[in-house]
């Protein structure tokens, strides 16, 4: 209905039409089927939960689709999807002014606005930012004429990247010392890097997740890699489908060089001018070999090495997309520039919640979960925010939801199915934590992390069928000291003794 001066209000408004708002909306719309719930999103197209699998109590998998906004008014008649930007948000007058001029009113208000690609620097036309399938197809188109790309970044997205980049040189930054850092450490790593280097590759496993395809979106005119267009992120098989494939006929060529950053990029004319070298693609240990070629685009690594390229990929992580929201309102932003949310999806202003990439957790967590921009958490975040919502419309208490009592993620990586548990990394435990390793070349990785004799984090690579029996070990923090290294031992079936 329409409120004053022609502002139409809703009783529930949620913006962002990725993972987190969609979920939420519906979750809005299934506990209030007579209300309406206002969706406003600037894409054509929203992203999908489907194949829904709850594999375990905190584990759970699905596929993520993009479908058109109408098959969800569909699905829930009583949501209203309004596509257009959000130009602004007046918390004290319960508004949003939307781009295109209209304004809402809510009562209750979910930010869900995702997060964007963290560029290593705006506005060079050689600088990819990979998060969105639009941002992908423009990789794509990209990398047909490439001979050589500089990969900067250390997280899933970079590491699935170089894996599947076939018929061109791969120059891959990490300021680490070991890839895949935010989910491996450096013996997942080896465990997975015969993977990265074998030349001849064997066929991957049909792999049944989303197709992307944004059918009749190509918008005419626009600039390759523009990453200022905010679609929504990559699900975990965002590269099915796309021909990754280079220039040169070889297979596989990547060259790691870890503990560095990108100091500076230089353009062809400025990299003449400044009369230095830059190297060839390394063939042995030591690379000192001079480039001949001339590269559009050269990299400075903070290392001293310079390597011309044909563009380069900026895969470093992303930054909640908190702009539109923070004019005029007085929001409590935690260190890493999301919206801080207390444990009831509340942000420090009253009526509005946030869920998401765009959120903070900043609340005391369990000792075995920690906030990650993952579309697991995604999914979780906005459900349980529109319950929190729901409660707090209906003057209900509400407890936290039983999915933030351990961290819990399943991807694959190189074909391998990854389950990674609490506190997989140690992060957090200092030096007072020991690692048990049960390690299966070509087979199997599995490592946990332990700490007085209890369980507080697990990796497992490959077919483990273990996630259960470590879930439960993790969240009853029984004490194991009495197994010591046996824990890990193959004869013993682990999963008789604790059921």
């Amino acid at each position: 209905m329409a409120g004053p001066g022609g502002a139409a209000r809703s009783r529930f408004a949620v913006v962002g039409g990725g993972i987190a708002g969609v979920t939420c909306a519906e979750k809005l719309a299934a506990e209030f089927p007579s209300e309406d719930i206002f969706l406003v999103t600037a894409s054509p197209v929203i992203k999908a939960v489907t194949n829904f699998k709850q594999v375990s109590k905190t584990l759970e998998e699905f596929d993520v689709e993009e479908q058109p906004s109408s098959l969800l008014e569909k699905r829930y008649p009583n949501i209203r999807v309004i596509q257009s930007g959000v130009k602004q948000l007046k918390s004290d007058e319960h508004k949003i002014y939307t781009e295109d001029g209209k304004e809402y009113i809510y009562e209750k208000l979910c930010l869900c606005a995702g997060a964007k690609p963290k560029l290593i620097v705006e506005g060079n036309p050689y600088v990819l930012g990979i998060r969105d399938t639009d941002s992908a197809q423009a990789f794509q188109k990209n990398l047909a004429q490439a001979e050589r790309i500089v990969v900067v970044g250390n997280g899933g997205i970079a590491l699935e990247l170089v894996y599947e980049i076939q018929g061109c040189e791969v120059i891959w930054a990490i300021k680490d010392k070991a890839i895949g850092n935010t989910f491996f450490d450096s013996g997942a790593a080896e465990f997975l890097l015969p993977k990265l280097t074998a030349e001849g590759r064997e066929t991957p496993i049909e792999c049944k997740r989303t197709k992307y395809t944004v059918e009749g979106s190509e918008e005419k005119g626009r600039p390759t890699g523009a990453s200022d267009k905010l679609g929504s992120a990559l699900g975990p098989d965002w590269h099915e489908g796309l021909h990754l494939k280079g220039t040169k006929e070889f297979s596989h060529k990547v060259h790691i060089e870890t503990l560095c950053e990108v100091k500076k990029i230089h353009f062809q004319q400025e990299f003449i001018q400044l009369q230095w070298t830059s190297l060839t693609f390394p063939k042995g240990e030591k690379n000192v070999e001079a480039d001949e070629v001339l590269w559009p685009v050269y990299v400075e690594l903070s290392n001293g090495k310079i390597y011309g390229c044909n563009f380069i990929v900026s895969a470093t992580g992303v930054v909640p997309n908190v702009e539109p929201f923070l004019d005029g309102n007085n929001f409590a932003v935690g260190e890493d520039g999301g919206l801080k949310v207390d444990k009831h999806m509340h942000t420090s202003l009253p009526d509005v919640f946030a869920a998401g990439d765009i959120c903070t957790a900043a609340w005391e967590p369990s000792p075995v979960w920690h906030q990650m921009r993952l579309w697991t958490q995604a999914r979780q975040m906005g459900w349980y925010a529109a319950k929190c919502m729901a409660a707090d419309a209906l003057g209900e208490s509400i407890d936290m939801d039983f999915s933030f009592e351990l961290f819990a993620h399943i991807t694959k990586f190189f074909n391998y199915k990854v389950v990674v548990l609490g506190r997989y990394n140690a992060q957090g435990l200092g030096s007072d934590h020991e690692l048990i390793l049960r390690c299966t070349k070509g087979h199997e990785y599995v490592k946990v992390v332990m700490q007085n004799g209890r369980m507080m984090g697990a990796v497992l690579i490959g077919e483990t069928d273990l996630e259960e029996t470590f879930e439960n070990l993790i969240l009853n923090q029984m004490d194991l000291s009495a197994y010591g290294e046996d824990l890990l031992n193959p004869d013993i079936d682990i999963e008789d003794y604790f059921d």
